[in-house]
């Protein structure tokens, strides 16, 4: 008896291994799902699918924040799909910031290589936890907090960050608010800022109503 219970366990076991694929490199013709996109062919997939040279490029950091993200999500690397991974670049000019945004699908580790960061994050009880990284030093920030991330220093800076998704998400607060067809009475009141900051805001970030 004992016996034919290991030899079942044994069975169920090589059959789930089997089934197991080494990797799913995702078809972006077809759409994305719960559980990732679906997965190209393993023969039509080559050497190039597993590299990803976007990194090794400084971002425009000509522009309103003065700092520029290159991610090497699914959407950009598709060999990431279904691994649980992803990356991206941060360059930061100097006085540029990556203003408070949430990543709902991941955490975040920060590696700093040149320069020093000023990085935080907001706990959902409020508190607050922020720190001058210098080249070395990292920094993570649990999944769905409100987190930022600047340049107060005189030389430019870089980073990379790796994320516990292949598809982390990204919500920018000042954006979300200002950067929408919210009619501004509405925003007034859901922020408490007087309408003429509003409207300047919405105005600066594209708004609408």
């Amino acid at each position: 008896m004992f016996l034919t219970i290991l030899f079942t366990f044994a069975l169920l076991f090589s059959s789930s291994q089997a089934s197991v694929q080494d990797f799913c490199v995702a078809d972006l013709s077809l759409s994305d799902t719960p559980s990732g996109y679906p997965c190209k062919k393993p023969s039509t997939i080559t050497v190039d699918a597993f590299v990803f040279s976007g990194l090794g490029v400084a971002g425009n950091t000509s522009n309103l924040i003065k700092a520029a993200v290159t991610p090497a999500f699914v959407a950009q690397f598709p060999s990431v799909n279904g691994l649980g991974l992803s990356m991206a670049r941060l360059d930061l000019a100097v006085g540029g910031v990556i203003p408070l945004h949430t990543h709902p699908g991941a955490s975040e580790v920060l590696l700093v290589t040149q320069g020093s960061i000023l990085a935080g994050f907001i706990s959902s009880a409020n508190a607050v936890y922020y720190k001058t990284l210098h080249k070395g030093d990292i920094m993570v920030f649990p999944q769905g907090l409100l987190h930022f991330q600047l340049n107060s220093e005189k030389i430019p800076a870089l980073a990379f960050a790796s994320f516990s998704s292949p598809n982390p998400g990204l919500q920018i607060t000042d954006f979300a608010l200002f950067a929408n067809d919210l009619p501004i009475e509405l925003v007034v009141k859901a922020t408490f800022l007087d309408k003429a900051q509003v409207k300047k805001l919405k105005a600066i970030l594209g708004g609408t109503n």
